[in-house]
C-alpha cells in the first residue's frame, strides 16, 4: 500500500434489508464517524453494504464499518481478509458482529448464525439484554490512550464469542451485574460462551494482528430515532427515549474512535 491509499477510508453503514435502518440511526453513526475522519484530515468513500467492498479495498487502508443486518458473503470476506493481511486495518462497531439470523421455533428473537465474516473479524455476535449503563473497564494499550481506567456508558450489553481469543488482545471488558441476563442466550445456543474464566465479565472490546494487518471491535455504538424505530408507539412499554445516542456522547468512547483511526492511516 502507498502512503496515498493509507490516508483514505472506506465507511459502510447501513441497515438490512435495503433502505431499512433495522433498528438504529445510521445516519447519525455515519455523521459522526465522518466527523472523526475529517478531523484527521482523512478522505472517506461510504456504502450502506458490503456489495462493492472489493472495489474500495485496494485504495483504501481503514475499513470503517456500523451495520444492522448487512455483512460480507464468502467472496468478499476473503477479500477483506486478503486486504488485512497486506496491511489493511478494520474498525469494527456495534452491529458488524453480527450478521445473518435465523428463527428459532417457539422464540421470538432470532439466533445469529455463524459465517465466514465473524472469523476475519474475530467477534460473534449472540444477543444482548435490554439497554441500560454500564460501567466499561479499560485495559492500557496504545489504541486505549487517554480514556483512563474505565468509563460510564449507557448502551446495549452486547454479548459476544471471541473467535480467536489467544490472538486478540482485549481493551475493554464490562461485568454487567446480575440484573442484566439474558433467558434465551442458553436455548437459543446452548450455553452463554460470551462470559470470560471468571463467570462474570465480557469482551466488549478487542484489537487482534492480521498478517500485516489488524482488526479492532468495540462493541458499542447503538443509537436510534423515532424514524429507526417505526413500529414503537408513544406509550410503548419500552422506557428508552424516542431518540439515544447513548456513547455517541460520551467522550471516552470518542476517544477511542480517535485512536484507532490515527493508527489506522498511519499503517
Amino acid at each position: 500500500m502507498t502512503e496515498k491509499k493509507h490516508r483514505r477510508t472506506h465507511l459502510v453503514t447501513g441497515g438490512f434489508p435495503p433502505g431499512s435502518p433495522a433498528g438504529h440511526d445510521h445516519d447519525h453513526a455515519r455523521l459522526k464517524l465522518l466527523g472523526l475522519l475529517a478531523e484527521q484530515d482523512i478522505p472517506a468513500s461510504v456504502a450502506n453494504d458490503f456489495a462493492d467492498i472489493g472495489k474500495w479495498l485496494p485504495v483504501s487502508g481503514l475499513l470503517v464499518t456500523y451495520v444492522a443486518g448487512p455483512y460480507p458473503n464468502a467472496e468478499q470476506s476473503q477479500a477483506i481478509q486478503a486486504w488485512l493481511e497486506a496491511g489493511g486495518h478494520w474498525l469494527a462497531l456495534h452491529g458488524t458482529s453480527g450478521g445473518k439470523a435465523e428463527r428459532v421455533e417457539g422464540m421470538r428473537q432470532r439466533r445469529t448464525v455463524k459465517t465466514e465474516h465473524h472469523a476475519v473479524l474475530g467477534a460473534f455476535f449472540l444477543t444482548h439484554p435490554p439497554q441500560c449503563r454500564f460501567t466499561v473497564d479499560v485495559r492500557e494499550h496504545a489504541l486505549t490512550r487517554g480514556v483512563g481506567s474505565s468509563f460510564e456508558v449507557e448502551d446495549e450489553p452486547y454479548f459476544i464469542e471471541l473467535q480467536d481469543p489467544t490472538g486478540s488482545t482485549i481493551l475493554l471488558t464490562a461485568d454487567y451485574g446480575p440484573d442484566v441476563v439474558s433467558p434465551v442466550v442458553g436455548p437459543m445456543y446452548g450455553t452463554d460462551t460470551s462470559l470470560q474464566a471468571d463467570g462474570r465479565t465480557r469482551v466488549l472490546g478487542y484489537t487482534r494482528p492480521v498478517g500485516k494487518g489488524a482488526v479492532t471491535y468495540f462493541a458499542l455504538g447503538h443509537c436510534h430515532n423515532p424514524a429507526s424505530q417505526p413500529g414503537r408507539t408513544a406509550d410503548s412499554a419500552d422506557p428508552s427515549p424516542r431518540t439515544f445516542r447513548g456513547p455517541w456522547e460520551v467522550d471516552a468512547f470518542m476517544t477511542l474512535l480517535r485512536n484507532v483511526i490515527a493508527q489506522g492511516v498511519a499503517g
